[in-house]
């Protein structure tokens, strides 16, 4: 049986962290509950995910649409867009069937790459690896999830670069519908006539759309994330903001802006994943005094959930005492420095 392999290659960077994974983890859900009642799905697509941050992870292998059950994503640190996709090559290297002199082999992997940021390590090595030997026999599609994703380094890759303009909870549910509709079209065009280019389904009534990619992209940070660990439970945690600007109070006039970052919300990751996922600590850092609000521990519930030890790292305390579970150091908490500190931040 010939298959037709669907990768699906997951940004789990840290600024995808909250509401983001979370759509991509129903819209996933969504997509094979809908595929298993086409026939021709059931009869031809083999479903994979890979997962990266810093670092890329299979979180399932190339299984039978009947047999595939939607993973949990983890998070991590970092984009690393040329890890992922020398994983994702080395991966259809292992898994896709070759056209022998014996035998067809599968139809042309179709991959969709979902990403929000741009790259923390240098994807150019892959990105010329991926040209010469995967470009005409793949179909990729990269969607940019929201504004900050490198669409011009994205159109190196494939000309089919969409924009997810918006990122609520509406727009997600229209995306996977699209993204499902465009797989039962392409595997029905397998079946049917032998086509292997992919199909992509109508992007009527959806915030998607195609971007220019001759045209250099504006990059802009639109989030802060901070990593902490609570004091109790010693479990980690993300703490993240999203950046506006607005008019500063008596200079509206002047049309001076001032940028700060305000909360988002804190949540809890596993430890041991988000390392292996993530690709060493950050060495950029943001002023306490650019942040808007304080969350609560997602962890145990302690009022202060952004609590700065003098060893620089995050953790949570009751207003009163605190133990940090970074470096063991305990006292009372206190009011920070004027002018705020400067902590690390997360590589988004």
């Amino acid at each position: 049986m010939r298959r037709l392999p669907i990768y699906f290659l997951i940004d789990v960077s840290e600024s995808m962290v909250g509401d983001p994974i979370t759509q991509v983890e129903n819209g996933m859900r969504n997509i094979i509950q809908e595929l298993r009642t086409d026939p021709y799905a059931l009869e031809t697509v083999f479903v994979s995910v890979i997962a990266f941050a810093g670092k890329a992870k299979n979180l399932s292998p190339l299984t039978e649409l009947y047999k595939f059950y939607p993973p949990q994503f983890p998070i991590g640190g970092g984009t690393s867009l040329g890890t992922a996709l020398n994983f994702l090559m080395d991966d259809i290297d292992k898994s896709v069937q070759k056209t022998t002199a014996d035998m067809k082999g599968d139809w042309k992997p179709i991959i969709f790459l979902f990403t929000d940021g741009t790259p923390t390590d240098n994807p150019n090595p892959a990105i010329d690896r991926w040209q010469k030997h995967f470009k005409t026999k793949c179909n990729l599609v990269c969607i940019s999830l929201g504004d900050n994703a490198d669409t011009h380094l994205l159109g190196k890759l494939t000309e089919n670069v969409l924009r997810l303009k918006e990122t609520d909870e509406y727009s997600f549910k229209a995306f996977f519908k699209w993204v499902t509709a465009s797989i039962k079209t392409s595997s029905v065009s397998v079946t049917d006539t032998g086509m292997d280019d992919i199909q992509l389904a109508p992007m009527d009534g959806i915030n998607l759309e195609k971007v220019n990619t001759e045209e250099n992209c504006i990059i802009d940070e639109n989030f802060a994330v901070l990593l902490g660990k609570c004091s109790n439970t010693k479990k980690t945690y993300l703490v993240k903001y999203a950046k506006r600007i607005g008019d500063i109070r008596g200079l509206e006039s002047l049309g001076i802006k001032a940028t700060d970052y305000k909360l988002v919300g804190a949540y809890p990751v596993d430890e041991e994943t988000y390392n292996s996922l993530s690709e060493g600590k950050s060495n950029r850092s943001i002023n306490t005094m650019s942040l808007r609000g304080v969350p609560t521990c997602p962890c145990c519930g302690n009022q202060f959930g952004v609590v700065v030890c003098e060893c620089g790292n995050i953790m949570c305390s009751d207003g009163k005492t605190a133990s940090c579970p970074w470096c063991g150091m305990e006292g009372y908490l206190g009011e920070g420095e004027e002018g705020g500190m400067n902590i690390t931040r997360g590589r988004g």
